[in-house]
């Protein structure tokens, strides 16, 4: 997530918690998935049993930085294709879209994406549903705008908040589980709105999906897509110590539970934006094995802010200074992981990180 013009972290996170406000709200499940649109054909998902992954997050700032980055993917496309995308939101930079026929889908999605055509499924961010402040997270009911969007589009694959892709649809070996952690990280904790509450239907019904949607996949690899991360040596921090907070619920502490409960130990890997970092961290005790990998430098970096490189968890891998992306290839045997950085006054890219899983 990207600070507000002029306003830091804390200042946001204080000002914010006085925004709340109770109204009905209404999300979309699977259950409720939006049809496409007559007259819209979708890029196809892979079918063979071998698939090529960009993993992009925080990019859609419309930005020079958005299309450097986006450039270089078109490039490594021309010489490796991509079977697909994962956008790990903070998709429209900076506070949303305002409907789903917005023309900031087309300048900070669209366009600077032109020639990747494969379908890019999309996670929702903290910037996704702001309210009264970019990032706040407080209109969790914006990120409908950004699911209806998925029947106008070709490339944008959102059908509902949270879903799953499983590839190769039979026999897959691999099923992306694409989740929706913001009402419990929101910096405007939806304490009035039983709803979107923590232990409101919202969630409610989103855990009891996952739950199942793991316990049955019969996918050799089962990958968690997220914005928040559950681990970070990044300015954001941990779930249960975002920010550097204590106190709850701004401290991540439901999210922290959300992802100990139902995704470590149970998914392979955890892909999160947020921070806008390139890691990949080791597993931890806490994580039961699952590992977190953060690829959140597609269109701005952390640099030197406070927090950075925290060295809170063993990494294999840490850049925070450079844009970039991840690139998984993935089979039945092993996950290949890729990290490319990308030089914003060349255009250059380079293979900075080179590991196989399996």
């Amino acid at each position: 997530m990207g600070e507000a013009h002029g306003i830091g972290r804390r200042d946001l996170l204080a000002g914010a918690a006085a925004a709340a406000a109770g109204v009905t709200l209404v999300g979309l499940s699977p259950a409720q998935a939006v049809p496409v649109a007559e007259g819209v054909r979708k890029f196809p998902f892979p079918t063979t049993d071998s698939v090529r992954v960009l993993v992009t997050g925080d990019a859609g700032t419309g930005t020079r930085t958005q299309w450097a980055v986006a450039a270089a993917a078109r490039e490594y496309h021309r010489r490796a294709p991509f079977s697909l995308a994962l956008g790990l939101g903070d998709n429209i930079y900076e506070t949303g879209p305002n409907s789903a026929n917005d023309p900031q889908f087309a300048s900070k999605f669209e366009d600077p994406n032109a020639g990747l055509d494969f379908p890019w499924a999309m996670v929702l961010g903290n910037h996704d549903t702001s309210s009264v402040l970019p990032g706040d997270g407080g209109w969790l009911l914006r990120g409908n705008h950004e699911v209806e969007y998925h029947a106008n589009s070709a490339r944008w694959w959102m059908p509902s908040r949270y879903y799953s892709v499983r590839l190769p649809e039979r026999n897959p070996v691999v099923e992306f589980f694409v989740l929706d952690v913001n009402p419990l990280a929101a910096y405007v904790p939806p304490l009035l709105s039983p709803y979107w509450s923590v232990d409101g239907e919202y969630m409610n019904a989103q855990r009891a999906w996952l739950d199942d949607a793991i316990t049955n996949s019969p996918a050799t690899w089962k990958i968690a897509c997220t914005h928040q991360p559950y681990l970070s040596n990044g300015p954001h921090g941990d779930a249960g110590r975002y920010e550097g907070f204590t106190f709850e619920p701004l401290n991540g502490i439901h999210a922290k539970r959300f992802f100990e409960e139902y995704v470590t130990g149970r998914c392979h890997f955890i892909l999160s934006g947020h921070d806008h970092s390139l890691q990949v961290l080791e597993p931890t005790p806490e994580s039961k094995g699952t590992r977190q990998i953060i690829s959140g430098a597609a269109a701005k970096t952390v640099g030197n802010e406070p927090g950075t490189a925290s060295g809170a968890h063993p990494a294999l891998f840490e850049n925070y200074h450079q844009l970039g992306f991840t690139v998984l290839d993935v089979d039945a045997s092993t996950v290949e992981l890729r990290v490319v950085t990308v030089d914003l006054a060349s255009g250059a890219h380079s293979e900075a990180f080179h590991r196989r899983f399996g």
